[in-house]
């Protein structure tokens, strides 16, 4: 047995004992290999990626341009192995030399990981996004809204809703506003409407007021998905917008509810989004609607200031 499986397991066990919603961890995809060792000698590793998105490319809307993202094999060593290797990718970096500008490091590790959460805001990272999962009947929500559909015809009205959460979380998460987002936004918002994906909006005397975006994704081992959940059929819900007048009257509650209803009827076990823990709004709303973190998505910019 290589010592790369023997972390995986390691790793996998540790884990169990930590969150029983984390899936198994599986053998992280081929990269720069980034190895620690502890002062006992046990020796800790990580896969290295390095990527720069193209200039129009829709993930320079929610990330920095050019991304190290670092996927850990850290046994069982909790903390004391987080520590040991980002102290190596600290060294690594010092050869890379990233851009000074528009770049940073990312790292997804376990929420409920206090060991790490401890090593990891002692290099210099900060917890910007979590991925949160949600399981079980969503509860009846009075109707303060009609909810219908959306459709091609609606693409102007999507795309208000979708820019106005965009600025927002600009504000107060890992979104980033760049000259073309109209353009990128107005680009997929089409192509999703029309595939007829499950998408909502919630109308107030005519008026579009709020917006959820879903899909449907399976998770399975060997997929990204399934290195994120169990396996299983699994909604996704990508944007939830309200415009600032309707906010705080119910209309988010009735769109989630009303989405959790459709999303199971599709034969999903349970449903998962990003958040931002710094976001004011979504950082109250979300646990109010069973939502609870899972995987915290570790950032720092520019990739150079990581200790």
């Amino acid at each position: 047995m290589t010592v790369g499986r023997v972390l995986v397991d390691a790793q996998s066990a540790r884990f169990a004992s930590i969150d029983p919603l984390l899936p198994a961890v599986a053998a992280p995809a081929d990269g720069d290999v980034v190895t620690a060792a502890l002062p006992d000698g046990t020796r800790v590793a990580g896969v290295l990626h390095h990527q720069v998105h193209e200039r129009r490319s829709p993930a320079r809307l929610w990330s920095a341009t050019e991304v190290w993202e670092l996927a850990p094999l850290l046994g069982g060593t909790g903390g004391a192995g987080m520590d040991a290797l980002l102290r190596a990718w600290r060294k690594r970096l010092d050869l890379a030399r990233p851009a000074e500008h528009d770049s940073a490091c990312v790292l997804t590790w376990p929420s409920r990981d206090a060991e790490a959460t401890r090593a990891l805001l002692d290099h210099g990272l900060v917890p910007l996004t979590v991925i949160a999962v949600r399981r079980g009947p969503s509860p009846p929500v009075a109707g303060v809204a009609t909810i219908r559909r959306a459709t091609p015809g609606d693409l102007e009205a999507v795309l208000a809703l979708a820019l106005a959460e965009l600025h927002y979380s600009s504000m107060v998460g890992s979104t980033v506003r760049r000259p073309d987002a109209v353009e990128l936004k107005r680009r997929g918002l089409a192509d999703r409407l029309a595939a007829g994906g499950p998408m909502w909006l919630a109308e107030r005397d005519g008026v579009a007021v709020g917006l959820v975006e879903c899909a449907v994704v399976t998770a399975e081992p060997g997929n990204w998905t399934g290195s994120r959940l169990q396996p299983g059929r699994w909604g996704y819900v990508n944007c939830v917008s309200v415009l600032p007048g309707a906010r705080g009257s119910g209309v988010g509650r009735q769109l989630m509810a009303f989405a959790h209803r459709e999303l199971a009827r599709l034969g999903t076990v349970g449903t998962y989004l990003y958040y931002n823990p710094p976001n004011p709004l979504s950082s109250v709303f979300w646990p109010r609607q069973g939502y609870r973190p899972l995987w915290t998505m570790w950032e720092v910019r520019p990739a150079g200031a990581l200790r």
